[in-house]
């Protein structure tokens, strides 16, 4: 899998998977770990992490970094033009590509918050969890686990 990383909102590039097994990460407590990647060692502590944002700030070395991690399935998004939300209402979901409904994980009526897990689309052999883009109440759902999308129609009716 390749990952697109932003370090300190200025900095950014790309690395796959594949590229860290041979790192060496040994926990020291207190999330703090200490960081060997070939011929080069580093002492890293975790000051913050932001799940939902996939965001995280460490120290290394005693230099403060905001590290923020994009996989293939949140670069595919911003590359479809998914990510932009006008406002913070939740509007009607629509399939960001097609899929296999493996789970709705929302009941008619429930109310929504931005960030919160919606339902699970399984995508060229990725399981990928649908999360609301902004506040608001389901109306309908309009699909059902084991049901195929395609890619645009609508999942879930908000209001």
């Amino acid at each position: 899998m390749k990952f697109n990383c932003i370090v300190n909102e200025d900095f950014e590039f790309e690395f796959e998977d594949s590229e860290t097994q041979n790192w060496d990460i040994t926990p020291m407590g207190d999330q703090q770990f200490h960081v060997l990647n070939g011929h080069q060692a580093a002492k890293a502590k975790v000051l913050e992490a932001d799940f939902d944002a996939k965001s995280i700030t460490v120290e290394v070395n005693g230099n403060q970094y905001q590290v923020q991690i994009k996989d293939e399935y949140d670069q595919l998004v911003k590359k479809l033009g998914l990510s932009a939300t006008a406002g913070n209402k939740m509007k009607d979901l629509k399939a960001p590509m097609p899929g296999l409904v493996l789970d709705v994980m929302v009941e008619v009526g429930q109310q929504i918050n931005k960030g919160d897990s919606l339902l699970i689309l399984e995508a060229m052999k990725m399981e990928n969890v649908i999360k609301s883009a902004g506040d608001g109440i389901v109306k309908s759902i309009l699909v059902a686990k084991g049901k195929s999308v395609d890619k645009g129609e609508v999942l879930l009716e908000m209001e």
